[in-house]
């Protein structure tokens, strides 16, 4: 019994640092510049196949980089949808979309990955679709979100909100990478704290939902 428990340790340990190397190099060179080999050397791997044999191909990866990050974010989430209702305001529903992705990746200290890791793999049409399909499965909140986010804009045509709805997600991918980037490499930020960056993303998300429709026609 110790001796597998000695070797579900060890399974776990080598996962996790080919996950660690993974995230660090996807999200400095991008995942298709990033051979297998790669990541096995850097996580300390003698053996080119561990990333193989421990995850299966590199978009099975992918996929558990995503999820490895999901669950954190759909605590947070959770928690703070738990205090809305029907008379909650705009802005009470867009910072539950940005203040958990904010959170999570304070919390993950500095340096970190994640969120150049995001920026990544949303630039990519085929990996932002299987990111889209990890969050979907992990964050039964966002549906909540949406629904919540679509009823305080009614008066919105639906294509619109589709465009608002992918800015968001944009803004808070690009600007949460962007200031990750400057903490990891020691250079100066807009704003003084994480909180302080969260609640400008929401000032400016706010106003974006909230901006006139110019009737393309």
């Amino acid at each position: 019994m110790g001796g597998r428990t000695r070797r579900d340790e060890q399974v776990t340990a080598t996962r996790e640092a080919l996950l660690d190397a993974a995230e660090r190099l996807f999200a400095e060179h991008g995942v298709h510049a990033v051979a297998n080999r790669q990541i096995s050397l850097a996580a300390g791997q003698g053996n080119n196949a561990a990333v193989s044999y421990h995850f299966g191909t590199k978009i099975d990866l992918v996929r558990a980089l995503v999820r490895r990050h999901s669950t954190g974010i759909e605590v947070f989430r959770h928690a703070m949808l738990a205090g809305l209702d029907d008379s909650s305001a705009l802005r009470d529903w867009v910072e539950c979309a940005v203040h958990p992705v904010v959170r999570h990746v304070e919390s993950l200290g500095t340096p970190s990955w994640y969120g150049r890791l995001m920026a990544q793999l949303t630039a990519d049409p085929g990996l932002r679709a299987i990111t889209a399909d990890e969050f979907a499965a992990a964050s039964p909140s966002m549906a909540r979100l949406q629904d919540g986010m679509f009823r305080r804009s009614p008066d919105l045509p639906a294509e619109v909100h589709a465009e608002r709805t992918s800015m968001t997600r944009h803004l808070i991918t690009q600007m949460v990478a962007e200031r990750e980037r400057a903490l990891c490499d020691g250079l100066p930020t807009t704003r003084a704290s994480w909180r302080g960056a969260a609640d400008g993303l929401v000032d400016a998300i706010v106003a974006l939902w909230q901006a006139p429709v110019t009737d393309a026609g």
